[in-house]
């Protein structure tokens, strides 16, 4: 079994960034009103299952930031029909035709009226998003979570609001460090819920949303304080206490003599720490071994990552681990690896390196990369088809001049699940409504966007697909099409971040304190 991060040899230049944890309420808040402007894009007959593609040209391929939440991945080894099982609701009128991939489309004119919930007028519902892309030292940090909800606000609205009440979306940039006055501004707000966010350090926001008692439908939640916290539903699900396994095994099945010779390259912060501490407790099920070698860098970068390369070749480490984001962490990491002939049989990482510059940064600097395996639980981008999710997705953002990024169809996501529960409740929109109605959907795939996941019991998706990096392409190794499903791809952990968010019998956390919409 694993054993720690109690590497000395590990040499970080670690920048302090300081959270607020559970701090109170501050003088002033971090957001600004926007409301998003309107986009439209045709779509066909949709489908299920991703095209059966060997080799994708990354030409639109996706970035995220090192989380939880991109692990959206029930038994089976082919592709799987993801069509949501919800229940359309009679009080809207949508688009005759519109849909979302294969979920038909929960905006729509309408007459519900009425002030039933903060936020929610006859004519409005408001709600807060947000990332951190005011964070100095990444300018544009999590911009793609924010582009995609502007996009899906205006695809909405075009089509008359939800029951004829128009989305208005407040805009909460928490700049990493500053998510507690983020959070604050938001209840001042007092904005019906926030919808498709995604915060680094979202653990110091918890007491203040808690306090102002905030549902929130997150795009992706780091912590395991926040990820089962009271109040909060997640459209693909990725708690603390369960790890997917599908990229694990399919490396294992790839190479299983390098898997076990593997450690870990990651920051000692929560949204790297927590994740590697969820790998490290599941990957031995699926053949793993990892030796006493980690390495862990600076949140902030490094000056020079040639002792990493150097301490791991001389570990005799020959799968490595890293979480983090590709730019420029994994890239300088890879260029030092490169230049003190360290080439280990594989890099493994997860959903945020399937990123069209990273690819781009791989063919421009002689395949440094080529090594690089990434498991996701999306369609790739290069398999989307006319009337797919994938294309829907990618003619709003392209229209809006965002950039595609798995980060984005994650708050996609959020929204579709938030807007179906919405519209499900009619007139009587509070947010004990959308709760409950989320809590009755248990096959959730945004019309097929990604692999299916249960949010409402906060189960994430057994399915998984493993791409490679080849030059300035990605491609596509496992399984050949669909999702690889298996039952044994997710399985409980308990990692020190379960222990510290103290989960009641129902897996929601009572570290900050509780509250039920």
């Amino acid at each position: 079994m694993f054993r720690g991060d109690h590497m000395s040899r590990a040499r970080s230049r670690l920048i302090p960034v300081l959270v607020a944890v559970g701090l109170t309420a501050a003088a002033c808040g971090s957001g600004h009103k926007d409301t998003a402007a309107s986009t439209t894009a045709a779509t066909a007959a949709p489908t299920t299952t991703a095209a059966p593609a060997t080799t994708v040209a990354d030409t639109t391929a996706a970035s995220e930031a090192t989380t939880p939440a991109s692990e959206a991945t029930t038994e089976s080894s082919a592709a799987v029909d993801t069509t949501p099982t919800t229940e359309a609701a009679t009080t809207t009128t949508a688009p005759a035709g519109e849909t979302f991939g294969d979920l038909p489309s929960p905006c729509g004119a309408g007459t519900a009226n009425g002030a039933t919930d903060k936020g929610v007028t006859d004519t409005n519902i408001t709600i807060g998003y947000g990332d951190d892309e005011g964070y100095a030292a990444a300018p544009g940090l999590d911009k793609e979570m924010s582009d995609a909800m502007k996009a899906m606000i205006a695809w909405c609205n075009q089509q008359g609001g939800i029951n004829g009440r128009q989305v208005v979306g407040n805009f909460y940039d928490a700049s990493v460090t500053e998510v507690d006055k983020a959070m604050t501004q938001a209840c001042a707000d007092k904005v019906f819920m926030m919808v498709g966010e995604g915060y680094v350090f979202d653990s110091g926001q918890e007491q203040i949303r808690i306090g102002c008692q905030l549902a929130a439908m997150p795009g992706f939640a780091v912590s395991g304080a926040f990820n089962q916290g009271p109040g909060v539903r997640v459209s693909v699900p990725a708690p603390g206490d369960q790890v997917v396994l599908s990229g694990a095994y399919q490396a294992a099945a790839l190479f299983p003599d390098a898997v076990k010779k593997a450690a870990f390259v990651y920051a000692k912060y929560p949204a790297t720490q927590e994740p590697r501490d969820k790998y490290a407790a599941g990957f031995p099920a699926a053949g793993w071994n990892f030796l006493d070698c980690d390495q862990y860098y600076g949140i902030g970068g490094e000056a020079d990552w040639t002792p990493f390369a150097t301490a791991l070749q001389a570990c005799g480490v020959d799968a490595v681990v890293f979480v983090g984001s590709p730019n420029p962490n994994f890239q300088n990491l890879l260029a030092a690896a490169k230049q003190v002939g360290f080439n280990p049989t594989m890099w493994y990482t997860e959903n945020n390196e399937y990123d069209s510059d990273f690819a781009k940064w791989n063919g421009d600097n002689g395949g440094a990369g080529n090594n690089v395996y990434v498991r996701t639980g999306y369609v790739p981008f290069e398999e989307a088809t006319p009337g797919s999710a994938v294309q829907k997705y990618l003619d709003l953002i392209n229209a809006a001049g965002g950039k595609p990024a798995i980060l984005g169809e994650a708050a996609t996501s959020s929204f579709l699940l938030w807007a179906t529960a919405v519209q499900q409740c009619g007139s009587d929109v509070t947010a004990k409504c959308v709760f409950e109605k989320v809590d009755a959907i248990h096959d959730w795939s945004a019309g097929s966007l990604h692999s299916p996941g249960d949010p409402g019991a906060n189960q994430t998706s057994s399915c998984g697909i493993l791409l490679k990096l080849d030059g300035a392409s990605f491609t596509r190794v496992s399984p050949t099409s669909g999702f690889d499903c298996q039952d044994k791809y997710v399985v409980p952990v308990n990692t020190p971040a379960v222990a510290a968010a103290m989960l009641g019998a129902d897996r929601v956390s009572t570290l900050n304190g509780t509250f039920t919409p």
